[in-house]
């Protein structure tokens, strides 16, 4: 859900090898949405693309490390880990794009780079947001059916979940670069251009429906927490303070993952929906930059807080663990 980030200025028209203005005051009939600029490199860079620019950077250091550690770390097998390199695979890759949209914006702009660089970023946000909802089923399914969670039947599982998600993301990702997109229509250019108003109501709607159902399935997975806390707490006849303080982590983490993502991604798809072409385009920039973030927290949220992803970084770093000592692998229940 994302695009390329120039301004497109139609109140004034240059001169020849005259570069156009980011931002002029007091010109109304200026388009809001964004795009990629053709005009030479002589006019100051707009701040919002550097923002951009330094998130896709720190996204695409963070996820790296992530997606090396997994795939050197042949005890991160399970389907926990699995779906947890791929969304640090679809952080990453987003990251990425981040950057070379601002590369190729202000280096090498043209319509058919445009269209390959919102394509690209959309399939990559698209595949951590689907990536998302596979960690929450995933979670759900390790306190529902925990008895037989460890099983190849949950790994065939987790790939079938991959394929879907990863397949409908690359889908997406090409329907601008297939056709559907605004370059021959301007008229019908969502904030996002070259995106149809269409194409992004599509995917916000869409956003709008994993959001509800992770939230239904948190509010599930608090049910079974606190209900197995409850069962504990009639068997030893008392509700030990440890399990009260392993309830009320459980339920401020689950709290912590919705809130950040909510707080990241609604704002730009509220705005995608009831956001105009012909508004400011800071607007767009002021809520597409939070959701960026959301690919920034994930792999801290997910990632650097599990124990063995921590113990196969410092393996990797300054050798503090033997690689043959024992140890345990979690469920997804106790990330």
């Amino acid at each position: 859900m994302n695009e390329s980030l120039v301004v497109n200025d139609s109140s004034a028209s240059p001169v020849a090898g005259e570069a156009l203005p980011w931002m002029e005051s007091g010109s109304p009939e200026r388009n809001g949405s964004l795009e990629f600029s053709t005009a030479p490199l002589d006019f100051a860079i707009n701040p919002w693309d550097i923002m951009l620019c330094m998130s896709g950077t720190v996204i695409a250091c963070e996820n790296a490390i992530v997606v090396a550690i997994i795939f050197y770390t042949p005890t991160l097998r399970t389907p926990m880990f699995v779906l947890i390199g791929s969304l640090a695979t679809a952080d990453l890759l987003a990251g990425m794009g981040l950057i070379l949209n601002f590369v190729f914006q202000y280096v090498i702009s043209s319509e058919t780079i445009s269209l390959i660089t919102v394509g690209f970023l959309v399939a990559s946000f698209t595949a951590s947001i689907s990536s998302l909802l596979a960690i929450t089923v995933d979670r759900y399914f390790s306190l529902y059916n925990a008895l037989t969670y460890f099983s190849e039947k949950t790994l065939q599982y987790v790939h079938l979940m991959l394929v879907g998600t990863w397949g409908v993301s690359l889908f997406l990702g090409l329907l601008p670069v297939l056709g559907w997109n605004c370059l021959d229509e301007p008229a019908s250019c969502s904030i996002v251009r070259p995106l149809t108003r269409s194409n992004v109501t599509l995917l916000a709607t869409s956003f709008f429906a994993i959001f509800v159902l992770m939230l239904t399935l948190y509010f599930k997975i608090c049910k079974i927490v606190c209900h197995h806390a409850h069962q504990i707490a009639l068997q030893q006849h008392f509700f030990a303070t440890s399990h009260y303080v392993a309830t009320k982590k459980g339920v401020s983490t689950l709290a912590i993952i919705l809130g950040t993502f909510g707080a990241s991604w609604l704002p730009f798809a509220i705005y995608c929906l009831v956001g105009e072409k012909e508004y400011p385009s800071v607007y767009t920039y002021a809520t597409l930059l939070p959701a960026t973030y959301n690919s920034m927290i994930n792999p801290i949220i997910y990632a650097y807080r599990n124990a063995e992803i921590q113990r196969s970084i410092y393996m990797l770093l300054c050798g503090c663990f033997q690689a043959n000592k024992a140890y345990r692998s979690r469920s997804p229940s106790e990330v």
